[in-house]
């Protein structure tokens, strides 16, 4: 598959270089005194560990058998006493005092990697998860939600594995290592040949074993995300699921990503059953060849080219140390293995980092209605101060201050083009979906946005709110280019309705003040009496927005009112009491201009009616654009675009556009009942505007599928 028919988090995924390295390049550093505490510690330790058998084997030499003298490494021997039960006491002392010194510092040891791997990745997920908020719409439209989840949660965890576990195993074997062959070539460095003989051949066998195992760790950690993406849509979708009768197909898709998983853990275990079986050998026959050396050495003398003496008390030595070192090495297969699980994950953490945010503040953007005026006039160039017509209607009434945004929306030559892969390469984009789209809003107006369905009337409003960039032309607030504003200020003017509530798993009053109030109990806010927190006053802040939204009757019937728990999405209440307490969130919000996209399609007349008059009394003073199918809720709309194919087609008002007997005249004929279906070409063309894009559809997903399989 070539980098241009990858998505982005692939293809940065492939450009990560030595990523563990830079895993403590970036966020190590800052932890690296937990990492030095506890190397130290772990140094302490282990060459404690070391001493009862040394001491152990000069005890059996000196006080025992009486065949060597009372010598301890790098102790002078004037320290040393000379007598058998002194230096019996000294023995027992030296063997105890060990093992609590071992017992010491290895919680000292534990403490501190612990603090170093947690902190770390702390860090590691919160700025992957601030990454990921940042990251353009055109990277959620391509990437899998369980894909993401896999990278946040299942990777986030693995590096936390390795930095807790295979470190702390790794420097313990490297310690050991290093005394233990220290400790035998002091004492006899003959017989210290036939016990670290195995480890060359244990390096080589290691080296083959990662070189075998690390792509089969990078294809184990690409179906994770297939296996979250399958459980997360078969849980989030478990109403319709069971609606269509379709356990059995979910079950089998579950099934198949799952088995997936399985696959591609069993060849890895295929070479672990190999690897680590094959360190034990290796191990086993040091030890097994030190003890017949060793053995025959005291019975016989010196064998072959050997010609130093040996002891009993040394060969006890090592003896004990050689199976010290038995159980690290045969760990070095799970040391191993949790490396290459880290460096897999890894690469998929900062291949998530490195994808480019596009949409981000230029240096020099300014805050939306912070300064005086734009181009296209505010509130002082209106005649707020001089008692001028604000309104821009001749009523000379005075448009609401909205925060200093006035509400004056521009599209100039508007075009847009979904990016096929733009993360990847800017310039790569699919056809074109808007196309040359101008028009202007004046603050207070009214703008329906009509026409079949995929003609792009929703992007053409998610462009006003920087989910994406325009290709080509300009979009203006109160005639600054968004481009030229900060986002955070350009989008906390603009309120948006959706068809399709989101709720969160919380109180009513919290959803209600999500966004604008949302770090109230952090002392947080959106600056001004926001910032100061009076809770008393945000609550009635709160109630005022409900009611507006015709939301306070329901939720004052609830048993714990404003303060009841709704449920993940929201599921404890109706379609329509979502959709109020949505628009109670706006009215908290109190944006310049607002969006509605089909706010009222999924809900029944009773409600429709209840919501639209929320939404009149909510637009009455804002620059609203209005996305609807059902025709009889635009009718009073300053302006009507009719959309179709990306273009604008017909433009006016209700009565203009049903004079011009065009597409909006054909559609209000159908939905009123006055005609019984549309022209055949209107049909026709919209069969093939379909047709075409499922085809498309179908064809790219082919092409994927096929290139995942070579």
């Amino acid at each position: 598959m070539s980098a241009d028919d990858r998505n982005a988090f692939e293809v940065y995924r492939d450009r990560v270089d030595r990523p563990l390295s830079r895993l403590f390049r970036e966020y190590g550093a800052s932890e690296a005194h937990w990492l030095v505490i506890g190397m130290v510690a772990n140094v302490i330790a282990r060459v404690a560990g070391l001493i009862p058998p040394v001491v152990l084997g000069v005890a059996i030499d000196a006080v025992f058998t009486g065949t060597g003298p009372y010598t301890l490494p790098i102790v002078p021997d004037a320290w040393l006493p000379t007598e058998g039960d002194a230096q019996f006491r000294l023995s027992v002392l030296l063997i105890f005092g060990s093992f609590i010194v071992t017992g010491v510092f290895t919680y000292i040891y534990g403490i501190a990697a612990n603090n170093f791997a947690h902190r770390v990745m702390h860090a590691v997920r919160t700025d992957s998860f601030d990454q990921m908020q940042r990251l353009d719409m055109t990277f959620f439209d391509d990437k899998q939600t369980g894909e993401v989840m896999s990278v946040l949660n299942n990777d986030a965890s693995n590096l936390e594995v390795f930095l807790d576990n295979a470190l702390q195993n790794s420097a313990r074997l490297g310690v050991m290592l290093v005394g233990i062959a220290g400790v035998l070539v002091y004492y006899n460095h003959e017989l210290a040949i036939v016990t670290l003989a195995a480890i060359p051949l244990m390096v080589l066998f290691t080296l083959w074993f990662m070189r075998a195992v690390e792509p089969r760790y990078v294809a184990q950690r690409s179906v994770v995300g297939d296996l979250n993406t399958a459980l997360e849509n078969a849980l989030s979708g478990v109403e319709l699921v069971k609606t269509s009768n379709t356990e059995s197909h979910e079950s089998e898709r579950v099934e198949d990503a799952s088995f997936s998983y399985f696959q591609r853990t069993m060849s890895i275990l295929r070479l672990n059953y190999v690897y680590r079986p094959g360190m034990e050998l290796l191990a086993g026959l040091a030890f097994a060849a030190t003890f017949a050396v060793g053995g025959f050495w005291l019975e016989n003398g010196p064998p072959g080219p050997f010609t130093t003496e040996l002891t009993v008390g040394t060969f006890v030595t090592f003896v004990l140390l050689t199976q010290q070192f038995v159980a690290p090495l045969a760990e070095v297969s799970n040391i191993i293995d949790q490396y290459e699980n880290a460096k897999a994950s890894c690469e998929r953490v900062f291949g998530l980092r490195d994808i480019p945010v596009r949409i981000e503040d230029d240096d020099d953007a300014i805050e939306l209605g912070g300064d005086a005026r734009g181009d296209g006039g505010t509130r002082d160039d209106r005649g707020t101060d001089d008692g001028g017509d604000a309104s821009g209607d001749g009523s000379g009434e005075t448009p609401a201050d909205h925060g200093g945004v006035v509400g004056a929306v521009e599209y100039d030559d508007v075009s847009f083009a979904y990016p096929e892969n733009a993360l990847v390469d800017p310039e790569d984009a699919d056809e074109e979906v808007l196309r040359d789209v101008s028009f202007a809003a004046d603050p207070g107006d009214t703008v329906a946005l009509v026409g079949p369905t995929g003609a792009g009337k929703s992007t053409l409003l998610k462009l006003l709110l920087r989910l994406y960039d325009v290709t080509d032309g300009a979009i203006s607030v109160d005639g600054h280019d968004v481009r030229d504003v900060t986002v955070e200020s350009l989008r906390s003017s603009v309120g948006y309705v959706a068809q399709d509530t989101t709720l969160f798993d919380g109180t009513i009053a919290e959803n209600i003040r999500y966004g604008r109030f949302t770090r109230i109990n952090e002392g947080g806010g959106d600056g001004g009496d926001d910032a100061r927190g009076d809770a008393e006053a945000i609550r009635e802040r709160v109630v005022e927005a409900a009611k507006a939204a015709e939301a306070h009757e329901f939720i004052s019937s609830l048993p714990n009112g404003y303060e009841t728990r709704i449920g993940e999405r929201g599921v404890k209440l109706s379609g329509g009491q979502r959709q109020r307490l949505a628009i109670a969130r706006v009215v908290l919000q109190d944006p310049a201009i607002l969006i509605l996209d089909e706010a009222t399609s999924a809900v029944d007349t009773e409600t429709e009616m209840l919501i639209q008059r929320s939404l009149d009394r909510l637009a009455a003073d804002r620059t609203t654009f209005v996305i609807a199918h059902r025709l009889s809720t635009v009718t009073d709309a300053d302006t009507a675009l009719v959309l179709e194919d990306g273009e604008v087609v017909e433009r006016g008002t209700h009565d203009d556009l049903l004079a011009e007997d065009g597409l909006y005249a054909k559609l209000w004929g159908v939905q009123a009942g006055e005609i019984d279906e549309l022209p055949e070409e209107f049909v026709e063309r919209a069969r093939e505007r379909h047709v075409d894009r499922a085809v498309e559809r179908a064809t790219t997903e082919s092409e994927v599928d096929s290139e995942t399989l070579d």
